[in-house]
């Protein structure tokens, strides 16, 4: 919260700044006989003197200012310190403080920025009550938008807030979202004095910008790009997306100036115009710069990974001549006691680590030898539980149609991770793995109980590392190729895996 309102007030400043700029350039690119003419119109209808700066400049100022001294003090004082912490007396004291002073203030400046009323009115007090009516409205009107802009925050960090920190793509948007509209509010600050056209325009056709751009940025082009590669679909989708769009804001627009056909074609032009000219070829470079920074990072991100698992084989390479002999002793050895069981596992041992050595280093390998290990590695969790009557272990593996080729240790994560929580020698425990494929695609399901660990095991809190690894393999090695669903609770663990390994 406390970077939130970091932003906030950076956000609040920098909307002040921009729209106290908006009102001063035109003060240094018009001399003021030309400004006393572009704004003071009204004043000369009525038979009023009108001079710039007093009747214009000053009171805009003014309420720019009015409005972000009231959204500080209301934002970072009142509400925080007092009503939320339940000081009421105090925080309704400083709110209404507050609330009568904005009131004031905005009236004193109404008088002298509508100030050619007082040639409208028949009485000095007739206009005096306009411009205190138009101060209260004003009041109510931005306290009733902060009162909804506070409830949105706060929904934001009660329901949305996690999942940003936790979802990179979530993440992605919301900074997105905000540079559009950082870019959107500066162009209305800018365009606020010098021409109100412009400024209605950028205020009914932002949000039609912004929607269009988002569009194309995450829906029209990917698929065009990525899915169907279909110039006629692309065309048709832009242009439905794009008129669509843009008539919507229009008949929006035509409906607030109550009716005016003439209105509806320059309008929708203009928008068409804009979307089509501006909003689709800069969408459109800033994709495929986008593309590009992924493509490159997946490219380092391999990279890193290949470089990783050959210090990892190195590593395993460590004299490994002596480990195969000594296994090979060890064999010999138990054959001749005559201890079968022994001596199969020091086999299926010796078997995974000629696999970890020979093919766990390889980009892909025959899928038939990711299933001999994950056969050797279960056959030695059997014998280590064949003692255990309450411990169930079901393998159905199906190979008639898994003529495929894999990234290796894919698979063998997830049985691990069942053996490794799912096992109990003081309780019922089970474990099921099944796996089946077709000409496209793999399918393997994991399910296993769950026993709650004492307090003081190291392993108790360490279940979803080797998953979380296994997940990032897996969108580095197959994006958009593989589903994975994980469903757990405090009694079993279900994991079913998808892939599409047709090359």
């Amino acid at each position: 919260m406390d970077q939130f309102r970091k932003l906030e007030f950076g956000v609040a400043s920098g909307i002040a700044l921009l729209l106290m700029f908006g009102l001063l350039y035109p003060s240094i690119i018009y001399n003021v006989f030309e400004l006393q003419q572009i704004y003071g119109h009204k004043f000369a209808r009525y038979d009023q003197v009108f001079d710039y700066y007093i009747h214009y400049l000053l009171p805009s100022m003014a309420r720019i200012v009015f409005v972000y001294t009231g959204f500080l003090m209301l934002n970072f004082v009142i509400v925080p310190r007092f009503l939320e912490q339940r000081k009421w007396w105090m925080g309704i004291f400083l709110l209404l403080l507050t609330g009568l002073i904005f009131f004031l203030g905005m009236m004193i400046a109404g008088s002298y920025y509508n100030g050619y009323l007082f040639g409208v009115y028949d009485t000095v007090r007739g206009a005096h009550t306009h411009f205190a009516k138009s101060a209260f409205i004003t009041t109510v009107f931005c306290g009733v938008l902060y009162v909804v802009y506070y409830y949105v925050r706060n929904a934001y960090f009660d329901y949305l807030h996690q999942r940003m920190l936790v979802n990179a793509q979530y993440r992605k948007i919301a900074r997105e979202v905000l540079i559009f509209s950082g870019i959107l509010l500066a162009m209305m600050a800018l365009v606020f004095s010098d021409s109100r056209d412009a400024f209605w325009l950028m205020f009914f056709f932002g949000p039609v910008i912004i929607s269009v751009a988002f569009i194309l940025f995450y829906k029209i082009i990917p698929d065009f790009k990525l899915v169907h590669h279909n110039k006629r679909i692309f065309i048709r989708d832009v242009v439905l997306l794009i008129l669509g769009a843009n008539f919507l804001m229009a008949m929006i627009v035509r409906a607030v100036h109550h009716g005016g056909a003439g209105l509806l074609g320059p309008i929708l032009s203009f928008g068409v115009l804009i979307c089509a000219g501006v909003v689709l070829p800069v969408t459109w470079f800033f994709y495929l710069s986008r593309q590009k920074q992924v493509t490159t990072v997946k490219n380092l991100q391999t990279a890193l990974g290949h470089s990783t698992a050959n210090l990892d084989f190195l590593r395993a390479q460590i004299n490994p001549h002596f480990l195969f002999n000594a296994l090979n002793t060890l064999y010999g050895t138990a054959l001749q006691e005559e201890a079968p069981r022994t001596s199969e596992g020091i086999q299926k041992l010796g078997d995974m680590m000629r696999f970890m050595l020979h093919d766990n280093h390889l980009t892909k390998i025959a899928l038939d030898k990711e299933v001999a290990y994950l056969q050797n590695y279960i056959d030695l969790q059997r014998l280590r539980v064949l003692s255990s009557p309450d411990i169930l272990i079901e393998v159905n593996i199906d190979e008639s149609q898994c003529q495929h080729e894999i990234a290796p240790m894919l698979l063998i994560p997830f049985v691990e991770n069942a053996f490794k929580h799912g096992i109990s020698l003081r309780h019922r425990s089970r474990i099921v793995i099944s796996l089946s494929c077709n000409s496209e695609q793999l399918f393997f399901d994991v399910y296993n109980s769950v026993h709650q660990r004492p307090e003081n095991d190291p392993e108790r809190d360490s279940m979803g590392i080797g998953l979380n690894n296994v997940k990032e393999r897996l969108a580095l090695l197959y994006p958009n190729r593989h589903e994975l669903s994980i469903r757990h609770t405090t009694s079993e663990f279900f994991v079913h895996l998808t892939i599409d390994v047709k090359d």
